[in-house]
């Protein structure tokens, strides 16, 4: 249980915390990424003893800029861990409604097919559907860009403004993040956000 943030939600008997990173990722073939990226810390992973064709997947929603332009977590990721196989897998979820079984969806998006097709697998169930899609960049920019368009709709609620005027901040919204995808990215697919 996560009583800090997820009180009374219990885990599953296969989920156990372990404090030494080391021994937590030993022989592991799956990474899951869910920290808040400024946490990101690569020192101890790039030494670890990884299972074979070890694969990771970001949860993390975010971008850095650097002088070049914007980068992504999953980039990050898969260059401090030696170039592995990095998915994404974003949506619009809230953790304590997740934690509920309330239903929710989510996709991931891969950069090589057997990657999609476990990362699917392993997240897919009745009330948390994953479909899956060849556009690390696009999902993983969606996943990100789509929580500044919520606060633009957040904020016509909170001055009065009618459905037009917020379901008009939703399209120019979504336009402009599939535009910032595409400026910025190679390879973005139109279905990605």
């Amino acid at each position: 249980e996560n009583v800090k943030y997820l009180k009374g939600k219990t885990f599953t008997n296969n989920v156990v915390a372990d404090p030494d990173i080391m021994s937590a990722v030993k022989g592991a073939t799956l990474l899951i990424f869910v920290t808040p990226h400024q946490f990101l810390k690569f020192d101890a992973l790039q030494t670890a003893e990884l299972g074979p064709d070890c694969k990771a997947i970001s949860l993390i929603k975010g971008i850095e800029f650097e002088e070049g332009g914007p980068r992504l977590i999953s980039g990050i990721i898969k260059d401090s861990m030696g170039g592995m196989d990095t998915s994404v897998l974003m949506g619009a979820n809230v953790a304590n409604e997740v934690a509920a079984d309330e239903f929710c969806e989510s996709t991931v998006g891969f950069a090589t097919e057997g990657a999609g097709a476990v990362w699917q697998k392993l997240f897919d169930c009745p009330t948390f559907r994953v479909g899956k899609i060849k556009d690390v960049a696009g999902v993983e920019l969606c996943g990100a860009l789509k929580n500044v368009v919520a606060l633009g709709a957040g904020f016509c609620d909170g001055l009065g403004y009618g459905g037009n005027t917020k379901a008009a901040i939703i399209r120019i919204g979504l336009k402009e993040t599939a535009k910032f995808a595409r400026l910025f990215f190679k390879g973005i697919q139109a279905r990605g956000c």
